[in-house]
């Protein structure tokens, strides 16, 4: 339990930071977002002082306050689930978000498992058949990961995308066929969020699997040498149940390393929606970037920063509730 409340403390921490962090980045960065908003009501006619005030409210940015007094009214509206409100969607931010978000973590929970139950397969795999054919694999996988995010994805969308010039066999833009579907739980509206959701996937997956294949592959070359492995080959036990006895053991680093590799996918998968115009956080924070919605840059930037948090914050506590010496150590 100690061990718990003292990961639980250092994430709050690295919370409090990042919210901070969130809080400074309009306000110490060039340019007035007021002055940009009031600049655009203007074009619609004129915006007289009550209307400076009610942009002021709106973003959140009281320019007439002291930072201090803008930074605890920050708080108290974070403690309300007030995100601010967009301007370019006409619609609280939080609304927006809850909206963006299934499709993000949906997305990004399905690819991430995937890669990591293939890559910790893989990677076991070859620690048992080192010199055989399945070295090859490696190699392959480090190259795919080598290749940044957006270059990948366009590769999958030239060779296998709709939109491409080669074989076109799956959808490459949007969640979704907004053209030819209704959504609801129907099985067309969720036959196309699948055919949609697999060249993002693919892509997730061939650029962050080589990290689960190395970690596991030299957790397990490390472990096979252990006593009680050798003890086990020596009694004769089934060549399945010593890759499997070896390999629970070399699992326990592996979801430690799993932490690490979630904050990359993530930032990844940003990227991975701006190229298919996939209707996730990533996709909304460029738009809204490029629209100079401060609001909702930094409402994104908030909610990532929780999710990311949140999940390594579990894959800590699954690591405890496996591994007993961490207990003892605590």
């Amino acid at each position: 339990m100690r061990a718990l409340l003292r990961r639980l403390g250092v994430y709050l921490l690295a919370a409090w930071v990042a919210l901070t962090v969130s809080f400074l980045l309009p306000r110490v960065v060039p340019g007035n977002p007021v002055a940009g908003a009031v600049a655009r009501a203007s074009q619609s006619g004129a915006c007289n002082p009550q209307c400076v005030v009610a942009i002021e409210l709106q973003l959140g940015f009281g320019v007439h306050t002291s930072l201090w007094v803008q930074y605890l009214q920050y708080w108290g509206n974070l403690l309300h689930g007030d995100l601010g409100h967009s301007w370019s969607e006409n619609a609280p931010v939080a609304s927006l978000i809850v909206s963006y978000l299934p499709w993000t973590l949906g997305l990004l929970g399905v690819a991430t498992l995937m890669s990591f139950a293939a890559g910790t397969v893989v990677g076991a795999l070859m620690a048992w058949r080192r010199g055989s054919w399945v070295d090859w694999v490696m190699p392959a996988a480090t190259f795919f990961q080598a290749v940044p995010y957006f270059f990948l994805a366009l590769v999958l969308v030239l060779v296998f995308g709709q939109t491409g010039t080669m074989l076109r066999w799956f959808p490459s833009l949007f969640g979704y066929d907004i053209y030819a579907v209704t959504p609801g739980l129907n099985v067309p509206y969720i036959g196309s969020i699948v055919g949609h959701a697999i060249l993002p996937a693919a892509t997730v997956v061939l650029a962050s699997i080589a990290g689960f294949i190395m970690a596991m592959r030299n957790q397990m070359v490390t472990t096979m040498d252990e006593d009680f492995v050798l003890v086990a080959r020596a009694k004769g036990l089934p060549t399945s149940s010593v890759v499997w006895y070896a390999a629970r053991n070399a699992l326990l680093p592996v979801v430690s390393n799993f932490t690490i590799a979630l904050s990359l996918v993530v930032a990844g998968q940003i990227l991975v929606e701006i190229v298919f115009n996939y209707p996730g956080i990533g996709y909304h924070l460029y738009d809204a970037l490029g629209k100079l919605d401060y609001a909702l840059v930094q409402g994104i930037f908030v909610v990532i920063t929780l999710v990311v948090l949140a999940a390594n914050l579990l894959a800590d506590v699954v690591y405890v509730l496996i591994d007993p010496r961490t207990r003892q150590a605590a």
